[in-house]
């Protein structure tokens, strides 16, 4: 990996700067071809004691659909709305203790509820174990009287490409849709097929792509990487409900959301897709530290507001 130096990237703040420069050293310091999965979700599990959750949110445990989640609850929040969040950390890793931080920062930022469920995760329980899950939980909430248009669907990276199986999943079987969807650099081809692969490699401080197969290979059997419920930018999406996409401008995935933003218009559906400058992927989950991570939250929460005419 090749990254762009952060001190002579223009107008990037001097956090986001030191941000760049210590999360690039750490990813390049993995051998993704001969990584421990397990080895690295202890790591990520003692990292994650010290994200603390915003101020003024709640948390509270809970089980849906069988599964361990948290309610992340703002002061003053609504009582039947709510934003399903679907954690990233590539189908192998993540969950409530690794995200709580991020999810509890946009539940406050919105003003609305957080729902973080813990799926199962590959390679003990590959594709499709994860958007069965995540579709349990959704019929879950319908049954415990939330209205479909009271929801909004979110994802960061592989929660980005769970999130759109899950709604291609619900449009199969003929469930209500929810109100919106919002995606923070989703992982929609693990085909790793598009050009940013090449054209942004030397601008992106985290990804190689000649890692993304062994990781896709941890989820799914090769024959499935261009499945529409494995990879989105592949799937038919019309009759999707709207999207608001954030992506980092430095992302080998860049054309992921470029890809997908196509096909949605294609298709007749919306889609608002912000490309942040100099940004890496989901830069968005260091809004504790970087001002430009809190301008997006910000941003994302106008949008949550705006679906769930709060």
């Amino acid at each position: 990996m090749t990254d762009v130096a952060a001190d002579r990237i223009p107008n990037l703040s001097l956090r986001a700067r030191l941000v760049r420069l210590v999360t690039a050293w750490y990813f390049d310091s993995l051998d993704v071809a001969d990584i421990d999965v397990r080895a690295v979700r202890r790591r990520w599990g003692r990292l994650s004691k010290l994200l603390i959750p915003a101020i003024g949110v709640r948390v509270r445990r809970d089980h849906v659909a069988g599964l361990r989640a948290e309610w992340l609850v703002p002061k003053l929040a609504p009582e039947r709305k709510l934003i399903l969040y679907l954690h990233g950390g590539a189908y192998v890793m993540g969950g409530c203790d690794t995200h709580r931080q991020l999810v509890s920062h946009i539940a406050r930022a919105s003003g609305v509820r957080a729902l973080l469920p813990d799926y199962r995760l590959a390679p003990e329980h590959p594709y499709p174990a994860a958007i069965e899950d995540a579709v349990a939980v959704y019929r879950r909430l319908l049954a415990d009287g939330y209205a479909a248009r009271d929801i909004v669907l979110a994802g960061d990276s592989a929660g980005g490409g769970l999130t759109v199986a899950l709604l291609l999943s619900l449009k199969a079987a003929g469930d209500p849709l929810p109100a919106a969807a919002c995606l923070l650099s989703p992982w929609l081809d693990l085909a790793a097929s598009g050009d940013s692969m090449s054209s942004r490699a030397d601008r992106d401080p985290w990804f190689r792509a000649e890692d993304l197969p062994h990781v896709a290979a941890y989820y799914c059997a090769e024959k499935d990487l261009v499945d529409p419920l494995v990879s989105p930018v592949y799937a038919d999406v019309s009759g999707l409900p709207p999207f608001y996409v954030q992506v980092g401008a430095d992302e080998i995935l860049f054309s992921d959301t470029v890809r997908f933003g196509d096909n949605i218009r294609a298709a007749g559906g919306t889609i608002e897709i912000e490309e942040w400058p100099n940004m890496w992927h989901v830069f968005q989950a260091f809004v504790a530290v970087m001002p430009e991570s809190r301008r997006a939250i910000n941003k994302l929460a106008d949008y949550i507001r705006d679906v769930l005419c709060l």
